[in-house]
């Protein structure tokens, strides 16, 4: 079965690249080199990636990231020239998975995919016996087959990274789970120290979505210098 991966950047010779490298691992690639056409493609087509440069000529990648994650949970990666810590935290807010700074090696982004593909199906995958793929408790109740996510009968929008992290701290409750536990399960790449900041980023945003509170939490608690735990 072929991988539909979009691609848009406004820089022919950075998608072209792009294309390059994913074609020579198989996968099929719809690229182009501005939000429009891009955000057509999103209509039309089965897509299990894209990757977005933030800096387009018409609708810059935050927006096509936002109108993505209206209907689709398929994993997003952010390309930017800019090395600002805002636009990192921008990016993850509305709903990117992964972020990477120009320049890039060709082969770290073709990682970058492979570990979001493999964290996607895995958390969509129907391996887990059944008895596995629902958890419930103290009002939030995660489904694994619709991938949806309840807390007091009112349902949050969580994207499918801020899924994936609550379903790891749910399915570990009682237990502290390391920063660095938590990149490598639900990201599948190697942690660096800046892992540490999306980990913390993704954790604060799904915080807020819930109503808890860091300094009062009723559900995710962080453990200073070792990482974050829910309790039984």
């Amino acid at each position: 079965m072929s991988i539909n991966i979009l691609v848009v950047d406004d820089e022919q010779s950075i998608a072209d690249l792009i294309e390059v490298y994913l074609r020579n691992e198989g996968f099929t690639i719809y690229k182009f080199y501005n939000g429009q056409d891009a955000s057509r493609c999103v209509e039309s087509e089965q897509l299990e990636l894209a990757i977005l440069d933030v800096m387009l000529p018409d609708i810059d990648g935050f927006t096509l990231c936002q109108k993505i994650r209206e209907k689709h949970k398929f994993p997003v990666i952010m390309l930017t020239a800019k090395e600002e810590e805002i636009d990192k935290i921008t990016g993850l807010t509305l709903g990117a998975d992964d972020y990477i700074t120009k320049p890039f090696r060709p082969l770290e982004l073709v990682a970058r995919v492979k570990a979001q593909l493999r964290r996607f199906t895995k958390y969509n995958s129907p391996e887990p016996k059944q008895e596995e793929r629902l958890i419930a408790f103290s009002g939030l109740v995660l489904d694994m087959d619709t991938h949806e996510c309840t807390l007091n009968e009112k349902k949050l929008s969580l994207t499918p990274t801020e899924f994936s992290i609550l379903w790891v701290l749910c399915s570990n409750r009682g237990r502290v789970v390391s920063s660095e536990e938590l990149f490598q399960e639900v990201w599948g790449d190697k942690y660096f120290t800046n892992s540490n900041n999306t980990v913390m980023v993704h954790i604060r945003h799904l915080r807020e979505k819930m109503h808890d509170s860091a300094e009062h939490p009723k559900y995710i608690k962080t453990i200073w210098g070792v990482g974050y735990k829910i309790e039984k």
